[in-house]
């Protein structure tokens, strides 16, 4: 079995080339990379700057937020609550889909016949 056309010949690639390759996958990788911390860590951000914010104006007290963890029965039955709250605001409507069949006539502009290139004779 011939793969001669598989081998690459890594001779007349020069130093320089693989320097600039090798720091512009850095760079790239580097800057995905703290992109990913800041987007993870940007409410953090937000939360600190509001927080200094607050303080400069004055006598406001800062609140700290207190997570709730509820179970997945009373998730549940809040959903539940909420779709029928909501299901009820509307009157009741029939859910009937109706299909029609439109006839399209004859166009010059989606004819594959016009795209055959003839031969000169």
């Amino acid at each position: 079995m011939n793969l001669d056309f598989i081998s690459f010949d890594f001779s007349n690639i020069d130093n320089h080339a693989w320097v600039i390759t090798i720091v512009g996958y850095l760079i790239v990788f580097c800057l995905l990379a703290s992109m990913v911390v800041l987007f993870t860590q940007l409410h953090r951000l937000k939360e600190f700057i509001s927080r200094n914010r607050r303080k400069k104006k004055g006598g406001e007290e800062i609140v700290e937020k207190v997570e709730q963890n509820t179970s997945g029965d009373e998730n549940a039955a809040i959903c539940t609550a909420l779709y029928l709250y909501f299901t009820e605001l509307h009157d009741e409507e029939k859910y009937v889909m109706t299909v029609k069949k439109v006839s399209k006539t004859y166009s010059p502009w989606s004819s594959k016949i016009y795209g055959v290139q003839n031969s000169l004779k």
